[in-house]
């Protein structure tokens, strides 16, 4: 279709149907092994029912799977970058998912349902179809359950990030990153190298409200290390062996964006990374490699740029920090009584 043809609402919606209860969110590919469209259907009490079609206006039902409640996503991915070894992903609003495989008709899952998000703002996220072949990433958005009263608009996305399965100690699990495309932000650069942390050390110079962070280190004989940001802080306790979110007070919306969140992390080693990106109502924190993400809604917009790294009982060594001031992505900023 061009930018010359009109779409017309076809006359022989709908094409399915109702089937039962509050059917929705038909989440449509493209099949290429059978040549086929395929559909997955919400139909209530977490049942997913699968169509095919090869002209998406007559379609045959083909299977039904109870999994998840609503907003479904079918995509495949390879395991650790291996083309010759991809495995399917059914996954859900409240993003928990199932592994395994899809022969156009049925899926059949190999693992249990499985964590995705670990933070407070994050449903009903949508993947990317169609990339380019040459580009070849599985990009995804959320909806980002913010409030934002007093302003012109409600909510928003979390930041674009690129998924992939890869083989962990538990199995195979979908690890999630930032696109690269981030770069397109970046404006100063602050980082710091093979420092040793004992107590707490005050980061200066650091200017703005948006950032991208990059932590490395390596917790010794400590208790714990944190990274402070804005009054937000990302906490690796090595007693628990857990990451631990916690956003700062507010009087502005929910109560429970100041409650920590928190995941596994047993890291044999010490060694334990976070990137984290920082925006006014949203931190995105992406552990080891991805492994964990926690998309955090907070309201930062009247804390100070202050930054520190504490290391709470002990030692941690510091192994590189960089602390990137980001750009907007609005080229132009309008005031919010501008008409």
């Amino acid at each position: 279709m061009t930018e010359a043809e009109p779409l017309l609402k076809y006359e022989g919606n709908p094409v399915i149907g109702h089937i039962r209860g509050s059917n929705r969110d038909p989440r449509v590919i493209w099949h290429e092994p059978t040549k086929k469209w395929v559909m997955v259907l919400y139909v209530e009490e977490n049942d997913m029912d699968f169509f095919t079609s090869t002209d998406l206006k007559k379609w045959t039902h083909t299977s039904r799977f109870k999994c998840f409640h609503e907003c479904p996503e079918l995509f495949e991915l390879p395991v650790d970058g291996d083309e010759d070894n991809k495995k399917w992903v059914i996954y859900g609003a409240a993003a928990d998912y199932l592994i395994g495989s899809f022969d156009g008709k049925e899926f059949k899952p190999e693992t249990k349902s499985l964590k995705f998000n670990y933070g407070n703002a994050f449903y009903a996220s949508q993947a990317f179809n169609n990339i380019p072949s040459e580009d070849g990433r599985r990009i995804m958005m959320g909806w980002g359950r913010v409030p934002m009263p007093g302003m012109p608009y409600n909510q928003m996305v979390t930041f674009p990030i690129e998924l992939s399965l890869k083989t962990t100690t538990d199995g195979i699990r979908m690890f999630a990153v930032p696109v690269e495309e981030i770069h397109n932000l970046h404006q100063k650069k602050h980082s710091w190298k093979n420092e040793t942390i004992n107590g707490v050390k005050s980061l200066s110079g650091i200017k703005g409200e948006l950032f991208r962070i990059n932590a490395h280190f390596k917790v010794d004989n400590a208790e714990s290390f944190a990274l402070i940001c804005r009054e937000y802080e990302i906490k690796y306790d090595a007693k628990t062996r857990q990451v631990i979110c916690t956003g700062p007070e507010n009087d502005i919306g929910p109560g429970h964006f100041s409650n920590p969140y928190t995941a596994p992390l047993n890291s044999t080693d010490g060694n334990v990374s976070f990137e984290i990106l920082v925006d006014r109502t949203m931190v995105e924190v992406f552990v080891n490699g991805g492994r964990y993400y926690f998309p955090m809604g907070t309201y930062l917009v009247d804390k100070e740029p202050v930054f520190k790294v504490i290391s709470r009982g002990g030692n941690t060594r510091l192994k590189y920090l960089e602390i990137v001031e980001l750009k907007s992505i609005w080229k132009k900023m309008i005031a919010r009584d501008d008409k």
